[in-house]
């Protein structure tokens, strides 16, 4: 939730946006019965499935990738569906811990998760830190508040103010669309950083910032779930693949990963867990680590 008052019609499209689903916009637990492959889920590290589950670290702030469901408490989506699926080709369950977005990686190089799934987009800083598994592809959107009544351009945003989530590499793009701004001696860009997706959303319905932009599928459901106050602008760029994220000296996870990943593909059940989501146009042929 915002730290500062909102209007209630903003506090509501706020829990909206953080916690919407339920009944049909919430299709989690819909996924196929899964079978185990044995070869696969003998690449796991005996560290990882003694206990039979994965401990995952996830932002859920990101619907429809990874959001809290109506009881506040339970983590849905599907980044969470498709990786219970990933998960139960390796013959294990998942416990997932909501945590801020930009702990999860230190988190898992320090042990405290053992993979992180929260829509991370896979580049050479990120690569760097972790083995990444490749299962989906996004770009960036824009979206702003219906009949973008700051006149708004995502190719010129000079002198805007924009709200994006921490850490994300959105927050690097934006930050650098100011300096180009800065450099060609327009305005800057007012950047206002938000911890969660959700206040990020809030913040451009009650008028307080211009604009904002994140993953594509993101942005087009923050849209889909304000009721008409917010209007998706511009088009998608920068497409990349998102990857879950294992430590860098796990390499046979990250195979154990990749192989279930692409067994999900090749029987259907990726197909089906992205279709129940609306999230289809991001699909991707295999999988890859560290593409």
């Amino acid at each position: 939730m915002l730290k500062r008052l909102i209007p209630v019609g903003v506090a509501a499209l706020t829990l909206g946006l953080s916690a919407c689903g339920g009944g049909s916009e919430s299709p989690s637990g819909a996924t196929p019965s899964i079978s185990a492959d044995a070869a696969l889920a003998a690449k796991v590290p005996e560290a990882v499935k003694s206990d039979g589950k994965i401990l995952v670290g996830t932002d859920a702030t990101y619907a429809p990738n990874e959001f809290l469901a109506e009881d506040g408490k339970t983590v849905q989506g599907f980044d969470i569906d498709l990786f219970r699926a990933v998960a139960a080709k390796l013959g294990l369950q998942t416990e997932i811990q909501p945590a801020t977005f930009g702990d999860i990686i230190p988190g898992v190089g320090s042990g405290k998760y053992e993979a992180g799934v929260s829509s991370f987009t896979i580049n050479p800083d990120r690569v760097k830190q972790a083995l990444m598994v490749s299962y989906y592809n996004a770009g960036t959107q824009w979206a702003a508040k219906k009949g973008n009544p700051a006149g708004v351009d995502p190719n010129n945003p000079c002198g805007k103010r924009i709200a994006v989530q921490r850490d994300t590499v959105q927050a690097e793009d934006i930050a650098k669309k100011s300096a180009a701004c800065k450099a060609a001696g327009k305005p800057e860009i007012t950047i206002e950083p938000y911890p969660g997706q959700d206040q990020v959303a809030a913040a451009v319905v009650s008028g307080k910032d211009d604009a904002m932009l994140a993953d594509s599928p993101v942005a087009a459901y923050a849209v889909k779930q304000s009721n008409g106050q917010l209007e998706l602008i511009g088009d998608i760029y920068d497409a990349a693949p998102y990857g879950y994220v294992v430590p860098k000296d796990q390499q046979q996870f990250a195979e154990a990963l990749q192989g279930a990943v692409d067994a999900l593909i090749k029987d259907g059940t990726y197909q089906k867990i992205l279709d129940q989501w609306g999230v289809a146009g991001g699909a991707v042929p295999s999988s890859q680590i560290n593409p």
